[in-house]
């Protein structure tokens, strides 16, 4: 395949980009369409993190996502390559931390041969540990409109059309440039979706302490990645599956923002509820539901599902129920006239993989009642919940890719900002 020359591509990128309403999943497929254009076998993207973000207070770089072509095709079909998370300070001393501080394209021919006179080195630790080498590189900034930088994008090992590696080049960075330029106005509308959502998590968080950026960031990461898997034993067209995991990223994060209507007296309760107030607790499911009006917005319908249904259980026993949360009559009863609980495929995808990643998060994270579970108790209780709160192909699923689910757990730590 020649490369991609042809700015009618980067117009068509640019349409395609648009439509992805998540910050984290464009900056996924900004990594890899940028690998595209200049036919780059790997790469990495950092974003900015600002200064009062960080136990440091410097501005830095942090690795986002990683891709590698070569390292993929080893790997048993459907799996996710897994990467280090990290970050890099903005200075002359990386390559990756001197183009965000000169906000200038970094094109080097061969790694390993970097002139004496550059103040950044290569840091070959990765080639050492996997035995991949890296030879070429082009490393450019994103930058916003109103000149702020959003972060690095570094692609790796040109190749031509023979598949050999070979240096990256004047064409190439005039191609990715424009890319990136493209790349950053659509990411920056991305970004203040995001903003206003976690602004809407900050509102839930004031009542209640758990309910975190960090925690709801996780679950929507564990969701997208089992959805992931899920799509790929279930053979899910590319387009839709793209579409709908775009959708559930930002639906998953609001999962609980019906907590908003709950008591204080409840939700900031240093203990473990009673009855009563657990039933109170349980309205949370209703009032969140009730919030999602637009049926003609499709992140409405999979959020109202979502914030319904992830207290379901597969064997019927969760909760709502058959209830309507617009107008609280209930749609199936049982012979007492209380809802009947959804069960197995009555309960939406959505809400059913929404609900293993929040047990997993719940059970692996400190609450005022409880301290973290160790790594084998919590995995202990996914393997017995599975058929019986959990849908038990999901559950599978989920132990498929617990590398990539410790991954997603890595990135947003509990003590992040």
């Amino acid at each position: 395949m020649e490369k991609e020359t042809d700015f009618k591509n980067i117009i068509r990128l640019d349409s395609e980009l648009n439509q992805i309403q998540d910050y984290d999943l464009l900056l996924e497929r900004i990594l890899y369409e940028s690998r595209k254009v200049v036919r780059a076998d790997a790469g990495s993207i950092y974003i900015t993190v600002p200064a009062e973000s960080n136990e440091e207070g410097v501005e830095k770089l942090a690795i986002k996502y990683s891709q590698n072509d070569t390292i993929q095709k080893n790997l048993p079909h459907g799996q996710k390559m897994v990467y280090t998370i990290f970050s890099v300070l903005i200075n002359e001393k990386s390559i990756s931390g001197y183009c965000a501080l000169k906000r200038s394209l970094i094109n080097i021919p061969d790694m390993y041969n970097i002139p004496v006179e550059a103040s950044y080195k290569f840091n070959s630790s990765f080639d050492k540990i996997t035995g991949y080498k890296t030879v070429s590189s082009l490393t450019i900034p994103l930058i916003s409109t109103d000149k702020r930088l959003m972060g690095v994008i570094q692609v790796l090992n040109a190749r031509d059309i023979e598949g050999n590696i070979i240096p990256f080049t004047s064409e190439d960075e005039i191609i990715l440039t424009h890319f990136a330029h493209n790349a950053s106005m659509v990411l920056q509308r991305a970004y203040i979706t995001r903003a206003m959502i976690l602004r809407m998590i900050k509102m839930s968080e004031l009542r209640d302490p758990k309910e975190t950026g960090t925690h709801v960031n996780r679950v929507a990461g564990y969701a997208v990645d089992i959805y992931d898997r899920w799509a790929h034993h279930n053979k899910v067209n590319p387009e839709e599956k793209e579409k709908y995991r775009d959708l559930l990223k930002i639906s998953s994060m609001l999962h609980d923002v019906g907590k908003v209507a709950i008591s204080d007296a409840i939700l900031k309760k240093p203990a473990r509820f009673t009855p009563d107030e657990y039933k109170i607790m349980q309205n949370h499911t209703l009032y969140g539901a009730s919030l999602f009006l637009d049926t003609s917005s499709p992140v409405d319908l999979l959020a109202k599902d979502i914030a319904l249904t992830h207290h379901e259980n597969w064997d019927g026993t969760g909760y709502p129920g058959w209830i309507d949360p617009f107008n609280g009559s209930v749609e199936r009863a049982n012979d007492e006239g209380k809802p009947l609980g959804r069960k197995g495929d009555e309960i939406p995808l959505g809400g059913r993989i929404v609900a293993i990643a929040d047990v997993f998060d719940a059970l692996c994270s400190k609450r005022v009642y409880k301290e973290p579970w160790a790594e084998s108790s919590v995995l202990e209780e996914m393997h017995k919940l599975g058929g019986t709160k959990f849908d038990p192909e999901l559950t599978e699923y989920f132990f498929e890719i617990l590398p990539n689910i410790k991954q997603t757990q890595n990135q947003y730590p509990e003590n992040a900002a």
